[in-house]
This record gives structure tokens, sequence and C-alpha cells, in this order.
């Protein structure tokens, strides 16, 4: 472990947490049937807290210090775990192993066995050229980068982002891993099949490749606000350093509450620049407002601790990698492996179906496809649901026909998970980005309308009634004005108000409680919608 890794743990270990993932165990005790019981339903609380993975700390007292397990005694507490697993039906293994007062510590990772994989959702932001597509790919497919973007070009969406290497749009890709943390994708014909590192993965980051130049911003925003994430990777390129839309990235991280972890790529291309970029970085990391600890990763030992504390929030690991020679990549790829579920999909499969649409396709033999991250609830082949709101206000029922999971053709879909279906009874051109499949009884209520909490971030000058910019929530991008400001005149960077938006194309679905980010130019604001106003349609 290096010597940040080492102080990152004197700061960020202490007592045992009721919640959480992670549980402390100083000794297994006696292995009757009832104390084997009792562990193996602990065992389950955690894997529950988190989303089907969690870490146990053997030798560690219930306030975190790490006594160690003696010598004589670790191959009978490690039958106990054997049977307590084998009744939790838990898969593990060791991850790190460090010296005690008494004894080793052993850090065990655990995974439940389930019929689909655990999956994580990681955006990848960064400045333009920064090389974040050319990473998606060397994961994926295992296969080092020609220097000149070869990988980059094999993750490419359409054409013209392979001619002019930079991404302009939203796609995704699957990196699976076997159980065992060796890349899952390596081991087929076809790396990039979604089908097939799905089928054949333990567990699945679905690698969203967002845009980095600036003008492709508001693509950005809606790639992160629609795919709901666990974690953000934040790629920076040594050669360039913290240049561009890197600040402004990880200022959205930050401002929407998403962990963060930083990718150092191009190392190989000047050391100089290395240390003079890192240095850039830690200074970032550490400004008020974003407040996090950085903590270079520099071996498996280091990426098995960050991937551990991510969840918290409170630390920002640092991956200095190649795509080309392929140093670092080990550590990045073990992170990602071991990186737990942060949001709880399982508490939302129980509530009224709500998808907000993504994207939308026009199939040959199959008509209308929507697609999008399925927010809340569950559905099915052959289920009747509410599309919309449509321009003047009305939800539409629709028949979902069939649908796809990760390309395979499946009778359900369920929270957490992104989804493709093929609907009926709409036409392809009457269907928007930002519109909802919503289940339920009576007519939805759309919003034209809303009273929201804001805090400007950044603006030059003053925001008064009139003002308009760009809202952004969850897949919907449209333009807005302020129509009134309670209490106040204006807002200035740094103020807090209370302000009525009015959307000016169309009616969308909205609920109170849900994140708002609106920008114009260099004016950035982020907010919560606190009361909204059911649209009527004017009457002639």
């Amino acid at each position: 472990m290096s010597q940040l890794g080492g102080e990152l743990w004197d700061r960020v270990e202490g007592p045992e947490h009721e919640e959480g993932n992670v549980e402390y165990k100083l000794y297994f005790g006696s292995p009757a049937a009832e104390r084997l019981e009792k562990l193996a339903t602990q065992m389950r609380y955690r894997l529950t807290q988190g989303g089907g993975e969690a870490f146990y700390e053997l030798g560690v007292s219930d306030d975190g210090e790490l006594i160690g397990v003696e010598e004589n005694q670790l191959p009978r507490v490690m039958e106990t775990f054997e049977k307590v697993v084998r009744l939790a039906g838990v898969e593990w293994r060791l991850t790190r192993k460090v010296k005690g007062r008494i004894g080793p510590v052993l850090e065990l990772h655990l995974r439940q066995k389930l019929d689909a994989p655990v999956q994580i959702i990681l955006p990848l932001l960064g400045n333009v050229d920064s090389g974040k597509s050319t990473l998606v790919g060397v994961l994926c497919t295992g296969e080092l980068d020609d220097g000149n973007g070869e990988s980059a070009s094999k993750v490419a969406r359409y054409l013209h982002e392979i001619v002019n290497r930079r991404t302009s749009s939203v796609s995704t890709h699957l990196l699976g891993f076997d159980g065992t943390g060796s890349p899952s994708n390596q081991q087929m014909l076809d790396p990039l099949s979604e089908s097939q590192v799905y089928l054949k993965s333990k567990k699945v980051a679905v690698l969203v490749d967002l845009a980095g130049h600036e003008k492709y911003l508001r693509t950005t925003l809606k790639g992160v606000l629609g795919h709901t994430p666990d974690y953000a990777l934040v790629v920076v390129a040594s050669n360039m350093g913290t240049v561009g839309t890197f600040r402004e990235h990880v200022g959205i991280a930050v401002v929407l509450g998403v962990p963060l972890a930083v990718v150092l790529t191009k190392i190989d291309l000047d050391p100089y620049n290395v240390g003079s970029t890192l240095k850039d970085l830690i200074h970032v990391l550490k400004i008020p407002g974003v407040n996090k600890v950085p903590f270079v990763v520099d071996s498996k030992d280091d990426a098995v601790l960050a991937a551990r504390h991510m969840a918290s929030g409170r630390i920002a690991p640092i991956f200095l990698v190649s795509n080309v020679t392929a140093a670092g990549l080990d550590n990045l790829r073990t992170f990602i492996d071991l990186l737990p579920p942060r949001l709880e999909w399982e508490k939302k499969v129980d509530k009224g179906l709500l998808i907000y649409i993504d994207e939308k396709f026009l199939v040959k033999g199959t008509g209308l496809v929507i697609s999008g991250l399925v927010t809340e609830g569950r559905v099915s082949v052959d289920q009747e649901v509410y599309l919309g709101p449509f321009s003047d206000g009305s939800f539409r029922v629709v028949k979902v026909k069939s649908l796809h999971v990760n390309r395979l053709s499946t009778q359900s879909a369920v929270a957490g998970q992104i989804a493709s279906l093929a609907i009926s009874n709409t036409e392809y051109e009457s269907v928007e980005k930002g519109m909802v499949l919503l289940e339920g009884h009576g007519q939805p209520a759309a919003v034209l309308e809303f009273k929201a909490d804001v805090h400007i971030l950044y603006h030059p000058t003053t925001i008064k009634t009139g003002y308009q910019s760009v809202l952004h929530v969850r897949t919907i991008r449209q333009p807005v004005t302020i129509i009134h400001i309670e209490g106040k005149s204006a807002l200035r960077t740094g103020d807090k108000g209370t302000v009525i938006m009015r959307l000016f194309k169309r009616p969308v679905y909205l609920r109170e409680g849900e994140t708002i980010l609106f920008r114009e130019g260099r004016t950035k604001g982020i907010g919560k919608v606190v009361q909204i106003t059911p649209f009527t349609k004017p009457s002639r």
C-alpha cells in the first residue's frame, strides 16, 4: 500500500456502522447451527445494504482497531466463514491482507449469487481529447490503443465521431467481470456484445461515454441526468492539464452528489506534465465546494481501499493510466469491479412505473422503439401504460409489444435497468425525448409552470424576472424563463431563492422534489422543484 493509502486508512477507518455494506468481525465464534444462521442473516443484511456486494473485515474490532487474527486460529475462523457464506448463498474472494496487532487482518469481498449480474452506472466526464472514448475502448476490448485513437473508433457511435475524433453523443458500453476479478469481455469473440457480456458476467459496469466539447455540454448533462449514475469518472489528459470543461464537469458531479474518481490518461507522453497536472488536480479537488480527499492509487491494495470507501463521497481516487502501455489499467479495473452499487434500486421496484425517454428509433418491421432508464417500478410485455405528455398536455395509452435489456429479449424490466421498448398506438414523429412512460389510474398531470428553490452557482451580473436559460431535468432539455422571484428583485452568484419558472416549448412530466439544473452561457444554477402547477389546455 502506498503512503497515501496508509494515511487514508487512518483517516477513514473508524467505528463500525449499523448501516452500510461493511462488516467488522474480530472473531466468528462457535460454528453452532444457531450461531451460523444469525451470521448468515447479518451477512444478507450487509449485502442488501450494498446492492448485492459487501466487504468483511476479519480481525477488526467494532471500534475499527486493526487487531488481526492469530495465525493458529486462522484456519478455524475461515472454516466458519465458509459455512456462513454457503448458508447465505454468497461468492467471495480475498482482496487485501494487512498486518494487525496480533496477526493478519483480512479484507474479503462478498457478492450475492443472483440471476442477473450486479450493475453500476459510470458516466465518463472530461474535456475534449482527454481520452474518454479511447479508455472505454481499451477497458471493454482489452486491446491497447495504437496511440492514434484506434480504440476510440471501436466504440464510436457515428462516422463523424471517427473522422473528427470527437464524441458528440451519448453511448453506453458494458464492462463485465467474471467473479474472480477478470474482465469477462476479453473472454468473448466479440467483447463489445452487450448481450453476451451481460449473460456471462457476475458484475457489469455500464460505461456512459459522454461528449467533452463545450458546445455539446447540453448533451453531456442529459447523459448524466438521464442515467442516474452510481459514480462518475472524470478523465484528464496529462499533456493538457485541467483545461476546458474539466472544472465544470467536476462541478456537475459535486452538485448532483455523485462520488467521483479521476483518471489521468496519456502518462506515457511526458513525465514532467504528469507531475504538474497531478498537482493541479489535487488543488482543484481540495478547493471549498469540492472538498474531496485526493488519493493517488498506485497499487491493487490502494484500488481496493478506494472502492470500499467511494460510496461515502469523501474521497476522490486518482488513477494514472496509459491506454498505449497499459500502465495503471489493472488498478482501474480492480476498482471498477469492486465498486458497490450506491443506489438502492430494489426499494424502487415496487413503485409505479416511471421511464424518462432518452432515445427513440424507427425499426423496420417493428415500428417505434423508445429507450430509457427504468427509474421506478417494472414494465412487462403486453402491459398498457401512459405515454406523454404530448404538446397539448395529454397522455396516451400505449401497449408494450416487446422489450429488450442490454440487447436481450426479455419479458420484463425493473428499476435500475436501461430498457428498449417497442410500443404501439403512437407515431415516431409525435414522440419527444424527455417524455415519460407511466402506469396508474386516470390521466397524469402535465406541467408547464413550477416553483423551485434555486442556488445560483455563477452569473456574471444579476438574474431578474424574465431571465431565460435552458432547463435540464432527467432527459428533459428545454428553454425556460423565470416569471417570478419571491421576496427579491434579483439573484446574484451565490444567492439562494425561490422562483417560478415557465417552460417555453411544451408541457412535461415533473414531480415535486426533482433536482433541476439550468444554464445559459456561463450562468449555472441548481435547484429542487417544490411545487408544480398542473397544465390546463387553454379554452378556445
